[in-house]
């Protein structure tokens, strides 16, 4: 028969490995110095921005991504760890995370995992300060629809010149 501990853990070991592999984004952070309040606001504006935060016992941590093959994420736990993972916009998580990191001194970004690919912490520094996903498609938008407003405009322009060309034609003939 189980005890209720080796139950809980099972458990929390099943909420990570699922957590992970169903989520496009998961960053891994610790948070030795932040008081419970910090910690509540933590969750909110996590929670408004589409992740979820879990905390965890680093055995079972380390134990979820060994069996999930992110043995780099394993080697860097230390201290009181939580993940936080998202289907959601990871460039906003990621810059809020960085944006607290460097508010709070006792919580650190440690890596995370994007699309199955390992993050080191340069990584998601780098993801941080990316544009949002909305400033980005608007971008993209821009690229694509440029080249068919020139096109647009050129042949605007010499429909413009063909119907000037005949109303000075017209004009010179007598016609109003």
């Amino acid at each position: 028969m189980e005890r209720v501990g080796q139950i809980f853990r099972k458990g929390l070991l099943k909420n990570i490995k699922a957590g992970i592999s169903e989520n496009s984004g998961t960053f891994l952070v610790t948070y030795s110095a932040l008081s419970a309040r910090q910690m509540d606001d933590f969750r909110k504006n996590m929670k408004r921005l589409g992740a979820e935060v879990l905390v965890s016992k680093n055995r079972i941590a380390k134990l979820a991504l060994k069996e999930l093959s992110y043995d780099k994420l394993a080697d860097l736990l230390s201290g009181q760890t939580a993940f936080t993972w998202s289907n959601e916009d990871s460039a906003a998580i990621s810059k809020a995370l960085i944006k607290l990191a460097k508010d709070c001194e006792g919580f650190q970004v440690k890596g995370g995992v994007l699309d199955g690919a390992v993050l080191s912490l340069a990584d998601v520094q780098r993801l941080a300060d990316l544009p949002s996903k909305e400033v980005l498609q608007a971008q993209l938008l821009g690229t694509i629809i440029a080249p068919l407003t020139r096109l647009a405009g050129a042949l605007n322009a010499k429909s413009r010149e063909l119907l000037s060309i005949l109303k000075q034609y017209s004009e010179k003939k007598g016609g109003s």
